[in-house]
């Protein structure tokens, strides 16, 4: 992990605070430039560091995570392609998930699972997407089933962020699970901008916490290829 491959992380800071500047001047055009810069950096930087371990799986999955987000950040850029962002972000989330539990001790042994501890600890989450469901459910029309599909999958993601703790390296889990927070109220503020009631700030909202979001499940899952715990 060389400090060269730091310039693409520079790419990538450069990048998000353009965008974010954009977005206080109500620049919608130059965004078509500064987007796809951001996770661009992130994803070369991974890709950089990760090339001595390229096939493994748990790579793989992170990789592809990331340029599903790519993918979804570029679509979401046209409003009327929503809902194909929605899908692009949807198999990120499952790429997460599976990056997730590969990156961690004992992933496999279902039978050391306690899910009624595990249901408890997750609950406030399981409440923050239904509180969210509950507010924008009257305005999904013809979106219903896939937002619905949408929210199980992220929450799914924050779970299995939160399933790591004492399963890897305190540094690891606390990025991986800061960062899969930070993502889910991300696209919560999406959701209710966009279905439920838009405010002003909405868009610094949404940029400023999944820049963060997607910089710290990087350096979680760096953190624990560096030391697995």
């Amino acid at each position: 992990m060389r400090d060269k491959n730091i310039i693409w992380l520079y790419l990538f800071l450069l990048a998000s605070l353009a965008d974010i500047a954009f977005l206080l001047e109500g620049n919608s055009e130059m965004r078509f430039y500064s987007k796809p810069l951001i996770l661009l950096g992130l994803i070369i930087y991974f890709f950089r560091i990760t090339r001595p371990i390229a096939s493994t799986l748990l790579t793989k999955s992170i990789l592809s995570a990331l340029i599903f987000s790519w993918i979804g950040d570029i679509l979401l850029l046209w409003s009327d392609l929503f809902v194909y962002g929605l899908g692009a972000f949807l198999m990120a989330q499952v790429c997460y998930i599976i990056g997730f539990k590969l990156a961690q001790e004992n992933s496999g042994k279902l039978e050391q699972v306690n899910f009624i501890r595990t249901f408890f600890f997750n609950l406030p989450i399981y409440l923050t997407a239904a509180f969210t469901y509950y507010l924008i459910n009257p305005n999904l029309g013809s979106l219903k089933i896939p937002v619905i599909i949408y929210i199980i999958v992220i929450v799914s993601m924050v779970a299995t962020a939160r399933d790591r703790f004492k399963k890897c390296n305190a540094a690891s889990f606390w990025q991986v699970f800061i960062g899969a927070i930070l993502f889910f109220i991300s696209d919560g503020t999406i959701a209710i901008s966009r279905f439920f009631q838009d405010f002003p700030e909405s868009g610094i909202v949404i940029m400023g916490t999944y820049v963060v979001a997607q910089l710290l499940i990087v350096m979680g899952i760096r953190s624990y290829l560096i030391n697995p715990k």
